[in-house]
């Protein structure tokens, strides 16, 4: 399903209430397989938490996740504690060419029985649940951190916990720091100092509700139509927290930059307002605990003529595409001028007074970000963005929310 939008397709002046953090939801979800006392409220509504919910609760010997990358990396963990029960876990051919044998090379240490049925390194797996003895792992700290987050979120089921040592430059913290919030939050003791991270063992917690936070990444992509927005235009999100986990939280700064002041107010909710026109020239960011938005971020430097460089960008290249060629190349149809390494973008400084062209068909390389980030365009110009529907990856009402 194509989807053309055109400036008159936008919502003015609205409230919107996010379903809940895809992030934090997954957390709670493999949480709650080990530790049923918990109950979660305000849940995500995406594909990938629909997908790690199922293979939670569904016993099934082959579990299929479809292109849910953090339901791969967190199920690879957890299926690996469950003992006598053997599991072959899988997904769609893009899955299958992204990498995972960092997390399975650590699980191996820690004991786990893992084979690969494909091409070494990457899924499918065939998963053989055992008790595991070990709890002295040593890790590479400039990788995805849902590796990291895999393995502490099993830690407190492990006999004596998890002692954990990142080796090298630490990046996506808010992440990881994410994943030991939420295991304080239910009971289980933690310690972060310097490069150790230690997970005490846990059998059993007290009951207790959780409720998710809505999904900042989502919300990122008002912030972008806010921005391309007449001043004094103005939205409403519920369910949102000025103290976030979530590292996307960082829009909030950011987004100022580009003339978007946001207000917090009672019961978690913010109000996001264009206030004024004042742009820089040009914008420098590094992006390595939030690479999710760095999409929202090049297409709006783009639609508002301001020359970017961001950095910090090399877990972009094993996502549901290669994020960066995918930006460079849909970037480029409109006019843009780009240039991409491994880990960075450099966006040049556009004309505002050429006009976009009409019509051009943005293509999603099956990526939702793909898809939201680049719909905003559709205020200055007619657009058509291909393959609609893999919004429902992480926000499934996204179409409705955005448009009329």
């Amino acid at each position: 399903m194509n989807i053309r939008l055109h400036p008159d397709s936008f919502k003015p002046n609205q409230t919107l209430v996010l379903s809940g953090s895809k992030s934090e939801t997954n957390r709670m979800f493999l949480l709650q397989a080990l530790f049923p006392e918990i109950k979660i409220e305000n849940v995500s509504n995406s594909d990938d938490s629909l997908a790690m919910e199922k293979a939670l609760n569904f016993f099934s010997e082959i579990v299929d996740v479809h292109h849910a990358g953090t339901a791969m990396r967190f199920l690879t963990a957890f299926f690996a504690t469950q003992e006598n029960r053997v599991v072959v876990l899988t997904g769609s051919s893009r899955m299958q060419e992204r990498p995972i044998h960092i997390l399975v090379d650590a699980l191996k240490i820690l004991g786990t029985d893992i084979q690969y049925l494909n091409q070494e390194g990457f899924p499918p797996l065939k998963i053989k649940g055992k008790k595991l003895q070990s709890s002295k792992i040593a890790i590479p700290a400039k990788i995805s951190s849902q590796y990291i987050s895999a393995l502490l979120l099993i830690a407190p089921k492990l006999e004596n916990g998890l002692s954990l040592e990142l080796i090298g430059e630490q990046t996506s913290l808010p992440y990881i720091k994410m994943t030991l919030a939420l295991l304080n939050e239910i009971g289980v003791d933690t310690t972060f100092v310097g490069n150790q991270i230690q997970v005490f063992p846990k059998h059993r917690v007290d009951p207790k509700t959780i409720t998710v936070e809505s999904d900042w990444s989502s919300a990122s992509y008002f912030f972008e139509l806010i921005a391309f927005s007449e001043i004094g235009t103005s939205l409403k999100i519920q369910k949102l927290k000025s103290n976030s986990l979530q590292a996307d939280r960082a829009v909030v700064e950011i987004f100022e930059q580009f003339g978007v002041e946001t207000q917090f107010l009672p019961n978690n909710e913010i109000q996001i307002t264009k206030a004024n026109n004042q742009l820089p020239s040009e914008i420098n960011l590094n992006l390595i605990e939030c690479p999710d938005i760095a999409q929202t971020i090049a297409v709006t430097c783009f639609g508002l003529g301001v020359q970017v460089n961001l950095t910090g960008l090399h877990t972009l290249k094993i996502k549901e595409t290669d994020r960066l060629v995918a930006l460079k190349n849909e970037l480029e149809k409109f006019g843009a001028i780009v240039e991409i390494t491994n880990d960075s973008l450099f966006l040049h400084k556009r004309n505002l007074q050429n006009v976009l062209p009409e019509n051009v068909l943005v293509k999603t390389y099956q990526d939702h970000r793909m898809a939201m980030a680049f719909a905003p365009l559709g205020l200055f110009t007619p657009i058509e963005i291909e393959n609609a529907e893999v919004v429902s990856k992480s926000y499934p009402k996204f179409w409705e929310n955005i448009c009329f």
